[in-house]
């Protein structure tokens, strides 16, 4: 069993919540997913993960605050839980850690907030444990874990295969500037999946392939050319279970914005504005419209999961 130092009393990790600017579906696989081709990007909202020393033989206690916290869960079938308990039993330490997340991405939303959690949690408890694992093992784990938590540990913009956990860095330039118009119900990721597969239902459904306009646009850090190229096989599939987005991304780029799509499974619809100022009276059209709860104004690429806070003087040093 790994020494567990006693110096390090609390580690705060700062993680980002994601955008697919592409997110293609591919036919359902034999382990019941589905093979994609998403092009993930992160913006700076984020949730924090606060991990500290437990008492002995106490095992985890978890809290969780701020946006939807009420509706989730404090024990075992919640991610953050379940990635410090894989961390543990990965390098063999004791699993006696107090959690809290502080949550700002909105839940259910389509932008990754539990995988975000769940990425923040592995470096968290890694940084409090005296770990030092490396991205590779790190990466391990995060895949077992879920498709978006790989990608929340790395941020930045990067090409997902597979479930979405095998990530390619994607070459880009510039800031872009975003607007989220959160809903203020949730959509099931898997219903909107099993809503996508009936909307497919007897059409030959091709493998996913990286949409080479997209890569190109982001290249030359040309925000016309990757608001026309984003795209979104889920969003169909949304819509048909949320009619009332069809209207929110009508709305959005009514208003001016470069181009509108449901963030992942949604509901969240994401709008990409010129600049800070287009964005700012994008967020302001939708605020006013009263067609969503609430509106987030962010800009991208963010950085994936960081320690920001530890209780030591020492350094720690997140895994790059």
């Amino acid at each position: 069993m790994h020494n567990v130092s006693s110096v390090v009393r609390s580690v705060t990790v700062r993680v980002p919540a994601k955008v697919n600017l592409q997110l293609s579906v591919g036919p359902l696989r034999v382990d019941g997913y589905h093979e994609i081709v998403s092009v993930f990007h992160a913006v700076n909202v984020y949730d924090e993960v606060i991990a500290a020393d437990g008492v002995p033989g106490s095992g985890i206690t978890l809290n969780m605050e701020g946006a939807g916290s009420e509706y989730l869960s404090n024990s075992e079938d919640n991610l953050v839980w379940r990635a410090a308990t894989a961390l543990a039993q990965y390098a063999d330490v004791a699993l006696d850690v107090e959690l809290q997340v502080k949550k700002k991405i909105p839940l259910s939303g389509g932008m990754a907030g539990g995988s975000a959690d769940a990425a923040a949690a592995l470096v968290a408890c890694d940084a409090l444990w005296r770990i030092g694992l490396g991205r590779e093992e790190l990466d391990v784990l995060a895949a077992r874990l879920g498709a978006d938590v790989t990608f929340a540990l790395h941020g930045g913009t990067a090409i997902g295969t597979g479930r979405g956990e095998r990530l390619t860095p994607a070459l880009i330039s510039g800031q872009y500037h975003w607007v989220f118009a959160v809903s203020d119900e949730g959509l099931s990721t898997p219903a909107v999946y099993a809503e996508c597969d009936r909307l497919r239902e007897g059409r030959e459904v091709q493998a996913p392939t990286v949409a080479e306009d997209l890569m190109a646009a982001l290249r030359r850090g040309d925000s016309v050319a990757v608001g026309k190229a984003m795209r979104n096989d889920l969003q169909v599939a949304s819509i048909s279970l949320r009619p009332q987005l069809e209207l929110v991304l009508e709305t959005g780029l009514s208003f001016g914005a470069l181009g509108g799509i449901v963030s992942g499974s949604g509901p969240t619809c994401a709008f990409l504005a010129r600049d800070e100022e287009q964005a700012l009276d994008i967020a302001a059209a939708l605020s006013g419209s009263g067609m969503c709860s609430s509106v987030l104004h962010a800009t991208g690429p963010a950085h994936g999961a960081r320690v920001v806070d530890s209780g030591t003087s020492g350094s720690i040093l997140s895994p790059r």
